[in-house]
């Protein structure tokens, strides 16, 4: 099995030391996504989620897959006053297709302004 590092060019080049994603046999492992450089950037948690899940969702499409792919998310927010509103997020891009999932309340992330970041392990096949 071949490892290999993957940036998508639609996205931001990472400045830090990491790629977008890692795949391996058979699965794509998601680095932190976030609403960092994207007009959702001081927006609320559901706008910031939104965000990140269009970031997702173009990176699934690049892959030729979809969120019925997607087999565990990692979320970490700065609270959880506006939960609520993500679920909303979560469910209106998971549909029926439920991943297994962490939603983890930090201190605060590598910005600010930002409310939310979320890693994502994917099958690369099947669905």
């Amino acid at each position: 099995m071949q490892i290999e590092r993957k940036n998508y060019p639609h996205l931001d080049t990472p400045v830090g030391p990491y790629v977008h994603a890692v795949s391996y046999d058979g699965l794509l492992f998601l680095s932190g996504l976030t609403a960092f450089n994207t007009p959702a950037q001081t927006g609320d948690l559901a706008t910031q989620a939104e965000a990140v899940f269009e970031q997702i969702g173009s990176i699934l499409e690049a892959e030729r897959i979809s969120f019925k792919n997607l087999l565990k998310v990692t979320i970490f927010v700065t609270a959880f006053g506006e939960v609520d509103k993500l679920r909303d997020v979560l469910f209106s891009h998971y549909q029926n297709n439920l991943p297994a999932s962490s939603l983890i309340q930090v201190k605060s992330l590598f910005a600010p302004e930002l409310k939310i970041e979320v890693e994502a392990i994917v099958a690369l096949a099947g669905s």
